[in-house]
């Protein structure tokens, strides 16, 4: 019996050869699909069968997709945080210039030229000087988020010669061993924005960060800086930032997310979405979250879930069950009592909770009867369980 992956989006084909064609099916009209995976379709309005066991979406965000209803059927979400963080470092830094270098005024100056002008030299070395700009180093560069993307901005901008200020309560073991030394640590948003010449955003899309960048914060903000946001649109209160520039507190504001609003302002420069639109980005995303999928639906281990902790554990039984259930007293010891009155003996198990969300892998020294995996599920908290058999090389 083959896992059936229902795809929606181009997903590269790097990611999708890592599913063995032996033991998976992959299309976009799969029936009865075990897992999803995606890019930027919108699953919330779209029905998710009772057969999916997992989705993966190959990108950082999960924005599209229902993850609480998934959680409560107790579906992992996968996602690919930092598989693209050097394609929007990269885009980071394009915008950093053409904010610095006035690029953006002085295209649209040249492209009003008369081609045709015999005084057109004249006319370019007249209008050069009002796009005079600065240089990056000696300036200051304000990161609020340092995860995988604004770790790897903090390092290039200090390798630059810029001064780096950084912003993050909830920076990570991980993430703070990443960070430069000189990275001058800020002890509130408004201190970063008070001293920054350009701030860059790189926060996840939550209620906490829902207009992070508002009207008070940007009246904070150093005259005549820049502001950057690759990270999510609704991060900054647009009405704000568009008042900001016309009272000239703000220089630009440079994004990834072009709306109405924006479109004809002359301070703004907003790209199509480019951030992780590279090539390369692209496939490591796919093959980052389609090995996660795998691990999950070959042996029930789980990494970069946003709803779920991480779980691992070696292989040393054919005999495998994986159960999802919610975080309350007891559990563990139900589903243990439940398996001994089977007859199974426990050779390993492992049990992690994450907020509501605990998630259980238990090995057992003989073969598990679907009158096992009933009586589990019929525990009052069990969200999903199911039996992982061992599987053949290939």
């Amino acid at each position: 019996m083959k896992y059936q992956i229902l795809t929606y989006n181009q997903i590269s084909a790097q990611g999708l050869h890592r599913f063995p064609s032996a033991r998976y099916a992959i299309g976009k009209a799969v029936e009865h699909p075990d897992a999803i995976v995606l890019r930027s379709h919108d699953l919330r309005t779209t029905p998710i069968p009772a057969s999916v066991k997992a989705i993966g979406r190959a990108g950082s965000g999960t924005n599209n997709i229902p993850v609480a209803d998934m959680s409560k059927r107790g579906v992992p979400v996968f996602n690919a945080p930092g598989a693209n963080a050097n394609a929007v470092k990269e885009l980071v830094f394009a915008a950093l210039l053409i904010a610095a270098r006035n690029v953006v005024p002085a295209l649209r100056y040249v492209t009003s030229l008369d081609s045709g002008g015999a005084d057109l030299a004249q006319r370019v070395e007249e209008g050069k000087k009002s796009f005079a700009g600065v240089e990056l180093p000696g300036k200051t560069l304000g990161i609020i988020g340092l995860g995988a993307i604004g770790s790897l901005v903090a390092d290039t901008a200090i390798k630059l010669g810029m001064k780096v200020t950084g912003f993050d309560p909830e920076i990570t073991v991980d993430a703070a061993w990443r960070l430069p030394s000189s990275v001058r640590r800020a002890h509130s948003i408004e201190e970063l924005l008070k001293h920054s010449d350009f701030v860059t955003l790189h926060v996840p899309l939550l209620a906490v960060t829902r207009h992070l960048i508002d009207q008070e914060r940007l009246s904070a903000m150093k005259a005549g800086a820049s502001l950057l946001n690759f990270a999510r649109d609704a991060i900054v209160d647009e009405q704000a930032v568009i008042a900001a520039l016309r009272n000239h507190r703000l220089k630009y504001y440079l994004c990834d997310f072009p709306s109405a609003a924006l479109l004809h302002e002359p301070g703004v420069a907003a790209l199509p979405h480019l951030g992780a639109s590279t090539e390369e980005a692209e496939e490591n995303c796919a093959i980052m979250v389609v090995d996660q999928v795998r691990e999950f639906l070959e042996n029930g281990v789980i990494a970069n879930a946003v709803n779920f902790p991480n779980v691992d554990m070696s292989r040393e039984s054919p005999f495998r069950i994986a159960i999802a259930n919610a975080n309350v007293p007891n559990m563990v010891g139900q589903i243990s009592t439940t398996m001994a009155k089977a007859g199974l003996n426990i050779h390993n198990m492992v049990n992690k909770s994450r907020g509501e969300m605990a998630y259980t892998l238990v090995d057992v020294d003989s073969p598990i009867q679907p009158s096992v995996i009933d009586a589990i599920s019929t525990i009052d908290g069990v969200l999903s369980v199911r039996a992982i058999p061992a599987q053949s090389a290939g």
